[in-house]
């Protein structure tokens, strides 16, 4: 099996996905009655039915552990075989629910005739995981592909939702290629404070910011934390779990409308069990990923994001989900794009509303339905022969939420792509969620050369900050974090937030929560702890951010920053052993999707012999 394919995009223009109660005729179009794969030609009969078609003695130890789980044979054998791969756990708050939902994923694979298997894998938890999730990302994606490739799975389902869970799924499931269905975790219900509605991440920051300026004070702050998170579920502003699942609805690998169905819904449960009816059919005519994540798709799901007004944390994700399907994705996919798409979805925290309105405004399918000029509308879905058909009839409830496109909330895309002599691989910015005084900016640099100084010294008033002064922040990247940890929300000198200063211009190789906000400059590649240019900032520095022109430029002549260069010392290696070391080995930049070297490169995986 390989592990890189050719471009999916050249395949023929008539493979195509049956609807739901559909069929696949000879020649791939959705017909009522064609054929289905036959029992026998199940990846899953080479465990049960022997290792070559024969009946020797693993198919019987096969078969007599399955009876030692207490199944019948009539009810695998024959059957399509539906891995449900879980990340919920007691300490994620995001997929706390998920081992409800995935009752209801078994019921909807008994229902079509399939067997489902829960497989509990690694929950990564944007919350309580440290020192970030994005260090465990690509373990999580190594877990999926080796526990699908290793198993007697026909198809699965992906269940998860919280910030890296999305991407590390879809990643390894890409790999396998393997029919799959995702099923997003659903964001939280809103939070409520007194008379104000909050969003989750993004009212963090901004009472916090209040009680340091000394605007509330205890009191409030400890009913703010009874009120901020009422459910399970993920971040309900356009943060990066919502930004990542949308992506997946876009891609076309979930239920329609599954993006924004709030965690505890009940519509939740129901559309669980139907994608477990659905990833049947799509195992039953061999409609594997490879069929569905094509360039066409990752396109779309760009101009998604962007159109959104969507976390900084997609253009990493989508790079490394592209290139796990054998598609390159680059930055300057994301800058084109973002010049033609304006941002319709009027969302926390770039907007005024969370998800819950967005899903009653008429979700995902509705927004899309506003984006029909710059999508590829003729190509599959899961659950459709087209995307064109799964957006027929969606409409438009409220749109102040999701708004035409004659009245948009911004006129491009919400990020922009950065280059410039402190950036030579690129950069980028969330620049609607900035104070637009701040997107032509000229300044002194304040440096820290990690989060713990900065931690302890950004109050400081003998540092001498002012809302001028550009504030840098090094040895934060995929390396040097280590993991790439959210730390490009610098915080703001209590002193200034006092005198009403609420946005200055950050920079750092680092990422920021996609429920943050301001004018933060974040991902620059190459990392300062390889030696990229921002290692060689000095406080005092002229630095200059030019967004209208995509630039970040440092006022130093190349002679001197050679010089500085050839002073620079490569700090310490952080691990000596484990996990930590071979990520320090393989982690690719920022601007290439921080995917390990040796998952990303071309080669082949064969299947395991069974017999």
């Amino acid at each position: 099996m390989t592990v890189r394919r050719e471009d999916p995009a050249a395949r023929p223009p008539d493979e195509t996905v049956p609807p739901p109660d559909g069929t696949v005729s000879p020649d791939g179009a959705a017909e009522p009655g064609g054929p289905t794969v036959r029992p026998e030609d199940l990846r899953s009969h080479r465990w049960y039915g022997g290792g070559d078609g024969s009946t020797g003695l693993r198919a019987f130890s096969h078969r007599a552990r399955t009876r030692q789980l207490g199944y019948l044979p009539e009810e695998h054998l024959g059957k399509p075989v539906i891995a449900i791969l879980n990340t919920w756990s007691d300490i994620n708050p995001c997929h706390v629910h998920l081992r409800e939902r995935a009752q209801a994923v078994k019921r909807g694979v008994w229902q079509a005739g399939g067997f489902p298997l829960e497989f509990p894998v690694s929950t990564l938890s944007e919350t309580f995981q440290k020192p970030t999730p994005m260090l465990y990302r690509n373990l999580l994606a190594m877990e999926t592909e080796e526990l699908l490739r290793s198993y007697p799975v026909d198809g699965a389902v992906l269940m998860g939702g919280c910030d890296k869970s999305t991407p590390a799924l879809l990643m390894g499931a890409a790999t396998v290629d393997l029919p799959a269905v995702f099923v997003p975790a659903g964001p939280m219900l809103p939070g409520h404070w007194r008379n104000e509605v909050l969003g989750s991440g993004t009212d963090m920051w901004k009472y916090w910011d209040d009680k340091r300026a000394g605007l509330i004070g205890d009191a409030e702050l400890a009913e703010l934390e009874n009120g901020l998170a009422r459910s399970p579920g993920h971040c309900m502003t356009m943060g990066t779990a919502s930004t990542l699942t949308a992506a997946a609805e876009a891609l076309g690998v979930t239920m329609p409308g599954a993006s924004s169905i709030p965690a505890v819904d009940s519509g939740h449960d129901r559309m669980a069990a139907a994608s477990g009816r659905r990833v049947v059919e799509l195992v039953r005519h061999d409609l594997r990923l490879s069929k569905i994540l094509t360039r066409e798709a990752y396109e779309d799901a760009v101009a998604t994001v962007l159109a959104l007004g969507g976390s900084t944390n997609a253009v990493i994700h989508l790079i490394a989900m592209a290139g796990r399907s054998g598609i390159r994705l680059t930055l300057d996919d994301f800058d084109r794009t973002a010049r033609t798409v304006p941002v319709l979805a009027n969302l926390r925290p770039g907007g005024r509303y969370l998800m819950e309105d967005f899903h009653f405004a008429g979700g995902l399918p509705a927004f899309l339905g506003q984006l029909t000029d710059v999508l590829h509308l003729d190509r599959p879905t899961v659950a459709h022969p087209t995307l064109r058909e799964q957006l027929d009839g969606a409409l438009v409830h409220d749109p102040e939420v999701i708004r035409p496109r004659g009245n948009p909330l911004a006129a491009e895309g919400g990020v922009a792509v950065l280059r410039g002599n402190l950036c030579p691989d690129g950069a980028v910015i969330k620049h609607i969620a900035a104070e637009p005084r701040l997107l032509e900016h000229t300044g002194p640099a304040m440096v820290f050369d990690d989060y713990r100084t900065m931690q302890r010294t950004i109050n400081d008033p003998q540092l001498g900050i002012t809302p001028d002064h550009v504030l840098v922040l090094r040895n934060a990247g995929p390396r040097g974090g280590p993991g790439m940890p959210e730390y490009g929300m610098l915080p703001i000198p209590d002193y200034l937030l006092k005198q009403g200063v609420r946005d200055m211009v950050r920079i750092s190789d680092a990422r920021m929560s996609g429920t943050s906000y301001g004018a933060c400059v974040l991902h620059i590649a190459p990392e300062s702890y390889v030696g990229g240019p921002l290692a060689l900032v000095r406080t005092g520095d002229t630095i200059t951010l030019d967004v209208k022109a995509r630039s970040l430029h440092l006022h130093l002549s190349d002679e001197e920053l050679e010089r500085r260069r050839g002073e620079w010392t490569p700090p310490p290696e952080r691990y000596q052993r484990g996990y930590g070391a071979l990520y320090d080995e393989q982690i690719t930049q920022a601007d290439t999707g921080c995917d390990f070297a040796f998952l990303a490169r071309p080669g082949e995986v064969p299947d395991p012999y069974v017999g």
